[in-house]
């Protein structure tokens, strides 16, 4: 026996009309430039227009999530999508940036009802988050902007029922 059922969109992953906005984080801007390039394509090839997407850079990781908070707030917004790029050091710093940034920014969503959706890349090495930001499918900021855009939609869905 099966429940009822939320209606899917009839596109899921469309960013038409969505308005979205991008927080950046300018530490490790190298890395969080390239993922913010990847978060614009995916608006773009899923039928949006990347130049009404705002985008809004803070200091560093830890700050993504006040940003993210007020952009949720202003009810503006119907997703938004944190960048970031944290690199182990030689110290502590990174477990407590990472971890601060992951759950300061996973309680948006659910304290507000829009979406944030973690871009944020947590590695051992330079190295790594290159990989990570590459302009190809393995870009995170991509992969972050489609799942914004997918939970907006899902969430449009839901409140039509």
């Amino acid at each position: 026996m099966q429940g009822a059922q939320i209606s899917p969109p009839a596109d899921p992953l469309s960013a038409d009309g969505l308005r979205l906005a991008c927080i950046v984080s300018r530490f490790n801007s190298r890395i969080t430039e390239r993922l913010l390039g990847g978060a614009l394509e995916a608006v773009r090839s899923h039928g949006g227009d990347s130049s009404g997407v705002l985008v809004v850079h803070v200091p560093g990781a830890l700050e993504l999530a006040t940003a993210a908070r007020a952009l949720a707030d202003s009810g503006r917004y119907d997703a938004l999508v944190c960048l970031g790029a944290v690199i182990r050091g030689e110290t502590d710093h990174y477990r407590w940036v990472s971890e601060g940034a992951v759950h300061a920014i996973g309680r948006i969503g659910p304290e507000t009802g829009v979406p944030a959706t973690f871009g944020v890349l947590t590695c051992e090495t330079p190295v790594q988050a290159e990989a990570r930001s590459e302009a190809d499918d393995s870009n995170a900021g991509y992969h972050a902007a489609v799942a914004a855009m997918e939970m907006a939609r899902l969430l449009e869905a839901i409140r039509s029922q």
